[in-house]
């Protein structure tokens, strides 16, 4: 992981719904520092910068925050993001220490090729570990090229950096190498499954009813437009 990006927080002293919108029409993110065994922080971020260092962090991006001339570590836990828009709307950070051990789950990234005919499934795409604060991996990088049906990479087959340790069981499966299925094969076995789940296809006296009356109702719809 790279050095943290320093970033220049303000100290946030107005809150309520209408203070968040302030903050964010001004492009800015509120944001809260936890942990250590202090009081919650506030501050106010902004909005473009902070973006790029997450972005550029990862899923555990570790930003170098100033909150008033005195700077504080702060790891990302929790980021929310509007459904719309797309943009942050708060950001939450565990405050850490240089040097300190953290808990993490660091994502894991498939490259490469199979061999034909196969399906890649990725059974876990993260992985739980502990690392320094200060060196935690972006991802894990597990390359699948030219692997064979059967293949299964597991937790403890991972390259993890020095200082990392697996907190995961080591048996976790992480990508799993399987037979490419056929369409007829995949709708065969869906039947199957249907067939011993006791469902049926079958049309019910209710919704071929349900079936006539729109019918009815269309063709009285027609009739009126044509009058």
């Amino acid at each position: 992981m790279a050095d943290a990006e320093k970033i220049a927080a303000e100290a946030r002293t107005e809150f309520g719904k209408g203070a968040a919108r302030r903050i964010r029409r001004d492009n800015k993110i509120p944001a809260v520092i936890y942990g250590h065994g202090n009081e919650p922080v506030h501050v106010i971020l902004p909005g473009h910068q902070t973006m790029m260092a997450l972005k550029h962090g990862g899923a555990n991006a570790l930003l170098a925050l100033d909150v008033d001339g005195s700077e504080q570590l702060a790891l990302t836990k929790d980021v929310q993001i509007d459904p719309i828009r797309r943009v942050i709307e708060h950001l939450d950070f565990v405050a850490v220490r240089r040097g300190e051990k953290v808990t993490v789950d660091v994502p894991v990234h498939v490259t490469g090729d199979a061999a034909p005919d196969t399906l890649v499934v990725t059974e876990n795409a993260v992985v739980s570990v502990e690392a320094e604060a200060t060196h935690i991996p972006e991802f894990f990088e597990v390359s699948v090229e030219g692997a064979a049906i059967g293949t299964q990479i597991l937790a403890k087959d991972l390259d993890l950096p020095s200082g990392t340790t697996l907190l995961a069981d080591e048996e976790l499966l992480i990508v799993n190498v399987t037979e490419q299925i056929s369409a007829e094969a995949l709708e065969a076995e869906l039947e199957e499954a249907e067939a011993e789940a006791g469902i049926e296809h079958d049309v019910s006296d209710e919704e071929i009813a349900d079936a006539q009356e729109e019918a009815k109702a269309e063709d009285a719809a027609q009739e009126s437009d044509s009058e």
